[in-house]
């Protein structure tokens, strides 16, 4: 087979076979774990594998000589139609459990579909209809025009729906947790800073290009700067193990409350469980809450929350969720988001995380810290984690817990 070892081609390889190894354990993963974003993390990296490949066969001398030559002018490999979708779809799998490949989901493939299909009319005219090759005329489609720019803008669009979808979700997860910290998802926010890094990179490229002529070897740099993100988002995506369990319906244009989608298991009256669906509508956003109605006994509310969370220290369960806490005041999700929003003017997450803050600083004036470490108080109180404890007291207190003491 034809392959030129040098500099650039070479490098290009290593990067080439690594998108390979990596995307082979993803699928695996995804069979195993049954968890499809690992599936879709695969597919996003055999596409950037292709998006490569053309300046590292290139540069190994597959354009001067044939059949290599033909290969690459009719193999689809600027598959920027379809890395948009891709992309789209490993965020929303990662995100949301009850996320499926069907019906109006498949719309999002038809582009890139129908550039697949104009790539093998254009074969078979130049092949099989006539052998002039009038169609190709010795450049690659991949480069032209009506491949780079309507696939370039199709990326944008979905990176902007793909932040969307995770600001919104971060929003959700505010209001119904009160470890919202550790569902943050921070592999999300880097993976999608990577993929704004591309769309930057190419722009960058095409505007110096406009300047100064980069010939081959100079746009060789473009997707060297691709290969290193590409190879940081397997990396970093094959080792991600955080996994949410809560789902839910959201819509990208508007800031009307998502719907929730959740189950929980209830004694029947036979003895036996039955598995409950709670659907709730939560307002993602507590400044634009619909109001109550009118004569809701607020105050009455208010002071059964107090009392669950002082006098029984609801806080103190490190897993606590608003549909845990609806259900043991046996009202349902939305009212009781609308509640603490409205009553407290907090969202879930900080309402529960104030009162373990309090409880902390409670220990720590009562001498505790001098029995135990600093992160085993924020445990007992509800904490699940250092980050989380420290994040949240520093909100609560404007100092961290460590110039807290210094201040007793």
């Amino acid at each position: 087979m034809q392959f030129d070892f040098n500099f650039y081609s070479s490098l290009l390889l290593i990067f080439f076979v690594h998108g390979l190894v990596y995307a082979a354990p993803c699928w695996r993963k995804s069979v195993v774990t049954d968890n499809k974003s690992y599936a879709w993390l695969a597919v996003y990296l055999l596409l950037s594998v292709l998006f490569i490949s053309p300046w590292m066969l290139g540069f190994a001398g597959w354009y001067d000589n044939q059949p290599y030559r033909d290969i690459l002018l009719y193999t689809p490999t600027n598959m920027s139609w379809a890395m948009g979708p891709v992309m789209w779809m490993y965020v929303q799998s990662l995100l949301n459990p009850s996320f499926q490949l069907k019906g109006k989901q498949y719309w999002h493939f038809i582009p890139a579909a129908i550039y697949l299909a104009i790539q093998v009319f254009i074969f078979i005219a130049d092949n099989v209809i006539s052998t002039d090759q009038s169609i190709v005329a010795g450049t690659d489609p991949d480069f032209s025009n009506f491949a780079q720019i309507p696939g370039f803008l199709s990326m944008v669009i979905y990176f902007v729906m793909a932040l969307r979808y995770y600001r919104l979700y971060r929003q959700l997860m505010q209001q119904l947790v009160s470890f919202a910290d550790v569902l943050r998802f921070r592999w999300i926010r880097n993976f999608l800073l990577a993929f704004l890094s591309f769309l930057l990179i190419t722009v960058l490229f095409e505007v110096l290009g406009n300047f100064f002529p980069l010939h081959y070897t100079g746009s060789w740099w473009y997707y060297l700067s691709f290969a290193l993100i590409f190879y940081y988002i397997a990396i970093t995506g094959y080792s991600n193990a955080v996994e949410t369990h809560i789902a839910f319906e959201a819509n990208l244009l508007s800031n009307t409350p998502m719907k929730l989608l959740a189950t929980h298991v209830e004694p029947a009256n036979n003895g036996a469980s039955t598995l409950v669906e709670d659907i709730a509508y939560i307002e993602v956003t507590p400044a634009k809450s619909q109001p109550l109605e009118t004569n809701f006994p607020m105050e009455e509310w208010t002071a059964k929350i107090t009392q669950l969370m002082q006098e029984e220290k609801a806080y103190e369960d490190a897993e606590l969720s608003l549909l845990i806490l609806a259900r043991q005041l046996q009202t349902n999700p939305s009212q009781l988001s609308k509640i603490i929003n409205q009553g407290f003017g907090k969202n879930f997450n900080d309402f529960v995380n104030h009162y373990r803050v309090e409880a902390v600083k409670a220990k720590m004036a009562a001498g505790e810290h001098k029995l135990q470490t600093l992160l085993s108080l924020a445990y007992e109180c509800g904490f699940n984690s250092k980050a989380t404890f420290n994040r949240a007291f520093q909100k609560h207190t404007g100092k961290s817990p460590s110039d807290w003491l210094k201040s007793l």
